[in-house]
C-alpha cells in the first residue's frame, strides 16, 4: 500500500475510533469514517498484543496491507462514481489473522467493505 493512502497520525486514529462506524469479522475489524476535508482514502492498520508475538502482529499487518492494496482501486472508483468525500479506515487485526492466508484476509476485507458500502460489486464473469 502506497504511503499516500496511509493513516498515520495518532489524532486521526483516535478520531476514527471515537466517531467511526465499526464492522466486525472473525479475522479483522473495520472502522470507517467519512472524511469530507481531504477527499482521499486513508487506511490505518493496527494489531494489538492480543494478536500474538511481534512476529505474528507484523505478519497480520503485512497481510492486511497487501490485501488492502489490491482493493484500493475499487474503492477509489466507488468514490468517483458517487462523487463522495474521502474515507478514513482503520483495520484492526484479530488473533486468527496471524495464521490466515492472503486469500482469507482479502475475502474478509471484501465482505467488510461491501457491508460498509465502500466497495463496488466485482463482476465474476
Amino acid at each position: 500500500m502506497q504511503r499516500r493512502f496511509r493513516l498515520s497520525r495518532s489524532e486521526d486514529f483516535k478520531r476514527v475510533r471515537r466517531t467511526g462506524k465499526s464492522y466486525a469479522h472473525p479475522l479483522v475489524v473495520l472502522v470507517a469514517q467519512a472524511n469530507g476535508s481531504s477527499g482521499h482514502l486513508k487506511v490505518g492498520i493496527a494489531a494489538g498484543k492480543m494478536t500474538g508475538t511481534a512476529v505474528h502482529r507484523n505478519r497480520a499487518k503485512r497481510l492486511l496491507r497487501e490485501a488492502m492494496r489490491t482493493l484500493i482501486p475499487s474503492i477509489a472508483l466507488r468514490q468517483a462514481q458517487d462523487n463522495a468525500s474521502g474515507w478514513d479506515l482503520i483495520l484492526i487485526a484479530r488473533p486468527a489473522l496471524a495464521s490466515a492466508t492472503l486469500a482469507d484476509a482479502r475475502s474478509a476485507l471484501m465482505s467488510l467493505l461491501k457491508r460498509a458500502g465502500l466497495l463496488l460489486p466485482i463482476d465474476e464473469s
